[in-house]
């Protein structure tokens, strides 16, 4: 069994001196993070490897989320394929992952949005800023995911919270 967790980035900052990728979290985004750090460390296992999307507000959402799990920051690997990449690239991506029973992914929509349908045959409208995604898979290997295979595990997001 493989559990994949897809986390959106947090809320970001709309600083306009700023290219998209650098923009940083803002605000809200730094306050929803440490809930939603908090939730998911009182409601699942953490993840064993974390792959980020370089854009400062996916890669800080993950330093957060590390942080809260209290998992060395080091853990983090950087994809720059994960900025705005589509349902298609975080599938491979998550097939091409290492040997783990628990993977996050941290990025953008509305990439996670259609990966998130596809995977776990779902319907959602939306995953929000900082939400999280959890998917189970009946693998040994994340290189057997497939679109439709996976079951919905939970679907956390800050106004929920």
């Amino acid at each position: 069994m493989k559990t994949l967790y897809l986390i959106r980035h947090a809320k970001s900052s709309w600083s306009f001196d700023l290219s998209d990728h650098d923009r940083p979290l803002g605000k809200r985004g730094r306050k929803d993070v440490i809930k939603m750090g908090n939730h998911l460390t009182s409601q699942q296992a953490p993840p064993e490897v974390f792959i980020s999307s370089t854009a400062s507000r996916a890669f800080y959402t993950a330093l957060h989320i590390c942080d809260q799990l209290k998992i060395d920051e080091g853990n983090i690997r950087l994809d720059k394929s994960l900025y705005h990449a589509g349902a298609g690239e975080i599938l491979e991506i998550v097939k091409n992952a290492p040997n783990c029973q628990r993977l996050a992914i941290f990025g953008h929509n509305p990439g996670f949005t259609s990966a998130a349908n596809a995977l776990a045959n779902q319907t959602f409208d939306n995953v929000p800023t900082c939400g999280i995604v959890g998917i189970n898979f009946n693998v040994n290997y994340w290189k057997d995911v497939e679109f439709g295979t996976g079951i919905l595990t939970f679907f956390y997001f800050p106004k929920e919270i």
